[in-house]
């Protein structure tokens, strides 16, 4: 019988643009946004690198002075480590998010627990970069994987879900779902995949074109906790 805190499964084959706050309260060991007023966004990207479209999202973040964080995969990793390099020089974040892309949920967890270590190796030995950020592919994992990951790691979910993987969208509609629920401390999914190219090719500059002029600017993973501490030495001088 479930207790009072647990989530049925079902809520999660489906989505939402906005994940509510029981389920933030829920997970609460989940960095799902950062609780701030400061006009901040952390724009993520997942399953790449891919050979054309993350250099094309790392071109437009670059015209708009944007930062954001990649959450990898690390087969994919190995095939292209020279963008995972630009990523990394220009300024983003980096975050293991699996090496073969698992179900978490439809994955045994020792199983679920070497392709994670595997996608670690893989981007410390193509890269040099030892990341402590994990999101897990479609963001499922079960709670005893989660909680041997979380040893080491930051598990990052997300606040706002653009829908760029969901064909029934379009790019003007990702645009819109991103626009109407983005607030400060928000962290918005995006994917630099095939999957998603037709909806992210029209929505990403429209996105950081109109977010900026908002007055937003854009964050990679990490960098809120360098400001918060940065606050409070400036506040005790």
């Amino acid at each position: 019988m479930p207790n009072k805190y647990s989530v049925d499964k079902r809520f999660f084959s489906m989505y939402l643009n906005k994940i509510p706050g029981i389920v933030h309260r829920i997970y609460g060991a989940y960095l799902w946004r950062y609780n701030t007023q400061s006009p901040d966004l952390y724009l993520t990207f997942d399953d790449g690198p891919h050979p054309e479209i993350t250099p094309w999202v790392l071109d437009q973040l670059k015209e708009f002075n944007a930062r954001a964080t990649f959450f990898v995969v690390g087969k994919n990793v190995q095939q292209y480590p020279e963008i995972v390099h630009r990523a990394i020089d220009e300024g983003h974040s980096i975050g293991n998010h699996s090496y073969s892309h698992l179900n978490g949920w439809d994955t045994d967890s020792s199983v679920y627990l070497k392709d994670f270590l595997r996608a670690q190796r893989s981007l410390v030995e193509y890269t040099g970069y030892h990341t402590r950020l994990f999101r897990p592919p479609y963001g499922k994992v079960k709670r005893d994987a989660a909680k041997r990951i979380m040893r080491t790691h930051k598990m990052v979910m997300m606040d706002v879900i653009s829908g760029d993987f969901d064909l029934n969208n379009t790019g003007k509609d990702c645009q819109r779902i991103v626009i109407q629920h983005a607030k400060p401390g928000s962290i918005i999914l995006l994917h630099d995949s095939d999957k998603a190219w037709d909806r992210l090719e029209y929505a990403l500059p429209r996105l950081l074109r109109d977010l900026t002029a908002k007055g937003f600017q854009f964050l990679p993973i990490g960098e809120a906790r360098a400001k918060a501490q940065a606050a409070r030495l400036a506040s005790s001088q």
